[in-house]
């Protein structure tokens, strides 16, 4: 294998882990903006919520990145797939929220 394509594989990992890393953060900062405003409300149950739904995040954006821009690098399938993709993100947050919020048993 030459020297090349091993640093093009690593860069393609970083740039999946760059997505997920990102695709986690949005979801943990918020949450974490909410549980801080309100100081005097936190309980330990939170941090289950605070876990699960980024590693949701994660988890979907490094598919959003896999999806739009490695499996499907151009044309009118790279819209496709970034569309669907998006869509895809917010039903795995909406999915990890459901599932957070059951297990403390604060969804009804």
């Amino acid at each position: 294998m030459n020297p090349f394509t091993q640093i093009t594989k690593q860069k393609g990992f970083r740039k999946i882990l760059l997505s997920a890393l990102f695709g986690g953060a949005i979801p943990f900062f918020g949450l974490l903006t909410i549980i801080l405003t309100k100081e005097d409300h936190f309980e330990s149950w939170m941090l289950i919520p605070l876990t699960i739904i980024p590693a949701g995040g994660t988890f979907a954006g490094a598919f959003f990145y896999l999806m739009g821009f490695y499996w499907s690098p151009t044309g009118n399938r790279k819209l496709v797939s970034i569309i669907s993709s998006t869509i895809l993100y917010f039903v795995v947050l909406w999915i990890s929220a459901v599932m957070a919020f059951a297990i403390t048993g604060h969804w009804d």
